[in-house]
């Protein structure tokens, strides 16, 4: 399975180490149950070279590169291992020429989060949610000392290490098969991400506390999530589903959502971006072929979703932790 030694050495030497109190048995228990397919991914990840690209553009990109292009064979041999972690859903990546197409545009998304962050340079980053790691690189190409990202999903791990050993195996960017609930408070980031998870949590209070708890004395969150229209007591709670997702909860609106942090001990709370999500920033392309977000609407008014709700729109708000 995985090994995750390079990560507690790392983390020994810098104010994670507490963390290696609790993690090495948190691991290791994953490491012990079912997972399905991660046989099978992992044969295919050890196929993967580690190489050492001659060019990597992490500032407008996550792209890697040659001076001499792959040869046609080992391009199409390295593309036909990635496309065995399909679906590809946060992107793109541009990797030694091969462009991967995902779901999402994410890349969106950092333009909109970006010119409002604290400047990332130096930084330790905690992104909670990650995903197979996108943000992560481009927390990177902002100067981050090191980012580690949570997300439970056991492809977007391979996702992310497939990405990692075509970087060199960059030991700056380290993903952990958790949730924010099986860390311990740590106090330790200067910066802490949440994007695309509130929604997903069934006690959002409890949630902006635990991100909370992972910052750093005036350390910042940078918290994106669904919202809808409406003054500070706006919230819908679906029945069932919404945009046929699973295991949704709760949708505040942008100044409901900035009246919990504030309620949660936040201080200097901003809203700072506001956008409906369009087809064109979430759809099926062929690195992602599943069902995307034009099957999720009302085909006959797009502004609502499948069962009626409000169209996804987003909104991202910062804040500062006082404590």
């Amino acid at each position: 399975m995985f090994d995750f030694s390079d990560f507690y050495q790392l983390i020994s030497k810098n104010r994670l180490s507490p963390w290696l109190n609790h993690l090495p048995s948190q691991l290791t228990e994953w490491q012990n149950a079912e997972h399905g397919d991660m046989p099978r991914w992992l044969r295919v990840l050890k196929k993967i070279p580690t190489t050492q690209p001659d060019n990597i553009d992490l500032q407008s990109a996550v792209k890697i590169g040659n001076n001499e292009p792959l040869p046609a064979g080992e391009k199409a041999k390295l593309e036909n291992l990635l496309r065995t972690f399909h679906p590809w859903r946060k992107g793109p990546y541009h990797l030694h020429d091969i462009h991967i197409d995902t779901e999402w545009r994410s890349d969106w998304k950092w333009d909109r989060v970006l010119p409002h962050i604290s400047p990332l340079k130096g930084r330790y980053v905690l992104d909670v949610g990650c995903g197979n790691g996108y943000h992560m690189w481009r927390m990177l190409g902002e100067g981050a000392k090191l980012t580690v990202g949570i997300d439970p999903s056991h492809l977007f791990l391979v996702q992310f290490e497939a990405v990692r050993k075509l970087m060199g195996n960059d030991q700056r960017a380290h993903l952990l098969p958790l949730g924010i609930e099986q860390l311990p408070e740590s106090k330790a980031f200067d910066t802490v991400f949440s994007m695309g998870v509130l929604y997903h949590r069934r006690s959002p209070l409890d949630h902006l506390i635990q991100l909370k708890n992972q910052l750093t004395k005036d350390g910042e969150l940078v918290l994106e999530t669904l919202v809808i229209d409406g003054d500070e007591n706006a919230v819908l709670v679906p029945t069932g589903r919404y945009a046929q997702m699973r295991n949704v909860y709760f949708f505040p609106s942008a100044r409901a959502l900035k009246s919990w942090l504030e309620t949660c001990g936040f201080v200097d709370v901003k809203i700072v971006d506001e956008c409906v999500t369009t087809t064109d920033e979430q759809r099926t392309t062929e690195w992602m072929t599943h069902n995307s977000l034009p099957d999720y609407l009302d085909p006959n008014d797009p502004t609502k979703t499948a069962e009626g709700h409000p169209a996804p729109k987003r909104a991202v708000l910062i804040a500062r932790n006082p404590d």
